[in-house]
């Protein structure tokens, strides 16, 4: 089974994959490229502190100057913005103090809480900091000696001094799948056990298994969700979801019955097929069903199913 194409519908694409800044990859490798950025007074930093970062009063990416950065932090090169200058980024972990020396509670936002709601450059720019800031963080040890490594490649690398080995941000792919009726005019969505206690019904998501298809991972992750068996197979999108390491690999599928649908009781409590009026009611806040933010890619397979523009 292969991913075909479906008839042409206005697509936007997902809220974290929409732009950011050249991240000019081809300057990595400069001898020394932190430190002489670092004393630039061009450079901007964007701070992370988890999955966290400073936002302006009208919801802006906050920039700050480097010596606005407290010491014991993780840096990295994260681009160059429109005019040239360089952008950084200056990260924590959730557990450690927030990066910033002044000021360091001020206006802090999570990036799947504001991510749908930021401009394509901010939102590119924060979700490239915050996967990268989560690696360099939460992963400082060599996986097969146990050795702390040291940075290479402006913070897109780990080399480890001991038993040689090379390190690299690692990303997950996983598929996330809108379920669509045989005739097109119904959407399947379920409800996550985690969610038992809101009425939040959202697309069907799983990891692709080692040696595994996408194809046969949509297959087997809507089968045991929803006991879904789907066909013709339409590939929407994909965004980085750093938590932790995410790469969402978006699809629209059709099941080949509805009357099979069934919650697995276990991750899925229960499913429930929608209306196109059903589901556009939801986008607009209408009725009790919740349905994602528009952060997440279910939003987007959701409303672009639906054919509304939020």
């Amino acid at each position: 089974m292969s991913p075909s194409a479906e008839p042409p519908v206005p697509v936007r694409p997902p809220a974290l994959a929409r732009g950011g800044i050249d991240r000019c990859a081809e300057e990595r490798d400069a001898p020394d490229l932190l430190a002489r950025l670092r004393a630039e007074r061009s450079t901007r930093v964007v701070a992370v502190h988890g999955d966290r970062a400073p936002l302006d009063g009208d919801g802006t990416l906050r920039t700050v100057p480097v010596e606005s950065i407290r010491d014991g932090v993780s840096w990295a090169f994260l681009g160059r913005d429109g005019a040239g200058a360089a952008v950084l980024l200056a990260a924590s972990g959730a557990d450690h103090d927030v990066p910033l020396s002044a000021h360091p509670a001020d206006g802090w936002a999570a990036l799947r809480a504001v991510g749908g709601e930021m401009s394509a450059t901010d939102a590119g720019l924060l979700v490239e900091a915050v996967a990268l800031g989560r690696w360099l963080v939460e992963a400082p040890f060599c996986s097969h000696c146990g050795a702390r490594t040291e940075e290479r490649a402006a913070g897109w690398a780990r080399h480890c001094p001991v038993c040689g080995r090379e390190h690299f941000p690692r990303t997950d792919p996983a598929v996330i799948v809108a379920v669509i009726s045989p005739d097109g005019s119904s959407l399947l969505l379920g409800k996550n056990a985690l969610w038992a206690d809101r009425n939040l019904y959202s697309t069907f998501a799983g990891f692709v298994e080692a040696g595994e298809s996408l194809e046969s991972a949509i297959v087997r992750e809507v089968q045991e969700e929803a006991g879904v068996i789907v066909e013709a197979l339409h590939y929407r999108g994909s965004q980085s979801w750093p938590y932790p390491r995410s790469l969402m690999l978006g699809f629209h599928a059709t099941a080949v019955s509805m009357s099979a649908a069934c919650a697995d009781g276990e991750e899925i409590v229960d499913v429930r097929w929608f209306s196109r009026g059903e589901i556009r009611g939801a986008l607009r806040g209408e009725g009790d069903v919740l349905l994602p933010g528009m952060t997440s890619i279910a939003h987007r397979l959701i409303a672009d199913w639906a054919g509304d523009p939020a």
